[in-house]
């Protein structure tokens, strides 16, 4: 696969899952849980906010492998 497809399928693939996250994210913050707590509210939104670049790592290290030489 050329690096211009992966790159298109990484972007593609980065949206969604940041338009996933961030609307997960957001219906759990609306919990009645997580108001109660100051606490549990600080740890969610460390959580949510930085949490989406893990999965998004091994994904933007396929876009950025350069194509194998071919003979």
């Amino acid at each position: 696969m050329k690096i211009r497809t992966r790159k298109l399928i990484g972007t593609v693939g980065l949206l969604c899952l940041v338009v996933v996250w961030s609307l997960a994210g957001m219906a759990i913050a609306q919990t009645p849980w997580l108001a109660s707590s100051r606490l549990a509210q600080g740890i969610f939104y460390v959580v949510a906010g930085l949490g989406w670049v893990l999965p998004a790592m091994p994904l933007i290290a396929w876009m950025s492998r350069p194509d194998k030489p071919t003979a």
